[in-house]
C-alpha cells in the first residue's frame, strides 16, 4: 500500500536552525528569480489529498518503472509554449538519464488553462489511451505544436494525430464525439487547482518522504537538484 506523503514545512526566514530540512537555498542558487517554487505548503484541509495515490489517481499512464523511487507529476497544457519547451529539451535528457534507467517514472496531468482546444486535445490523448497509445498522441500533440490560441488544434487535426500513430480512427472519433473523457479532464483541473496548481507546466516530484514543488519550464539543472534531494 503506497504510503502517505507527510507535510512539507513552509519556508520562514526567521527559521535560522531548520536549514538541513529545507530545500530552498541549494537549489534556487543560479536559478532564475521567480521561477523555481520549492516546498510544498499543506494545510487541514488538504493535507489528506498529497498522498502518492491520490496525486497518480486519475492521471496519464506511467511512463517508467512503476516501482521507480521518485515521481514526477507533470501539470500541463497541450498549447503552453513553456510546455512544448519542457517537452522538447528537458524531458528528453530525464527520460534518457533517469526513465529508462528506471530511477524516475513520470505521469502527466492535464491543466488546460487555454480553453477548449486544450480541454479537446486532452480528451483526445485518453481516447488514444483506449488503444494503448496515450504516450504516442501525446508525443504526436507537442510534435506539432504551433502556439497558443492559434488554431491549430482542430477536430481534423486531432484526426490526423490518431491516423499517424496508427489509430483505429472510427473508434478514436466516436470517443471524442460521445465526449468519453470530458469530465476525467475538468476533474483533473479541478483537483489540480485544489493543491495549488496554477500555472503550467508545474511539476510535483516526490517519493515516500517528500514532495517538492517545481513552477515553470526549469533548467535541467533544478530537476539533478531536486532528484538529489529525494
Amino acid at each position: 500500500m503506497l504510503k502517505k506523503l507527510p507535510k512539507i514545512f513552509r519556508i520562514k526566514k526567521s527559521q535560522k536552525n531548520m536549514k538541513l530540512y529545507y530545500l530552498s537555498i541549494p537549489i534556487i542558487i543560479g536559478i532564475i528569480v521567480g521561477g523555481f517554487i520549492v516546498g510544498y505548503e499543506t494545510n487541514s484541509n488538504n493535507s489528506e489529498i498529497l498522498t502518492s495515490e491520490k496525486l497518480i489517481k486519475n492521471g496519464s499512464p506511467i511512463m517508467g518503472n512503476i516501482d521507480a523511487p521518485i515521481t514526477i507529476l507533470e501539470w500541463g497544457d497541450y498549447q503552453c509554449t513553456y510546455c512544448y519547451k519542457f517537452h522538447q529539451n528537458t524531458l528528453n535528457i530525464i527520460n534518457e538519464e533517469f526513465i529508462k534507467t528506471g530511477k524516475v517514472k513520470i505521469i502527466f496531468k492535464d491543466f488546460p488553462l487555454n480553453g477548449y482546444e486544450s480541454k479537446l486535445a486532452a480528451e483526445a490523448s485518453y481516447c488514444a489511451q483506449d488503444q494503448q497509445k496515450y504516450w504516442e498522441y501525446h508525443n504526436e500533440l507537442y510534435k506539432n505544436w504551433a502556439g497558443e490560441r492559434t488554431g491549430w488544434i482542430t477536430r481534423e487535426a486531432l484526426t490526423k494525430f490518431a491516423q499517424i500513430v496508427e489509430l483505429n480512427t472510427e473508434e478514436f472519433n466516436k470517443c471524442l464525439d460521445d465526449q468519453k473523457y470530458q469530465n476525467k479532464v475538468n476533474s483533473m483541473y479541478e483537483f489540480g487547482k485544489e493543491i495549488g496548481i496554477d500555472a503550467t507546466p508545474s511539476f510535483l516530484v516526490f517519493n515516500d518522504q517528500k514532495i517538492i514543488k517545481i513552477r515553470g519550464n526549469q533548467p535541467l539543472e533544478v530537476f539533478l537538484k531536486t532528484f538529489d534531494e529525494l
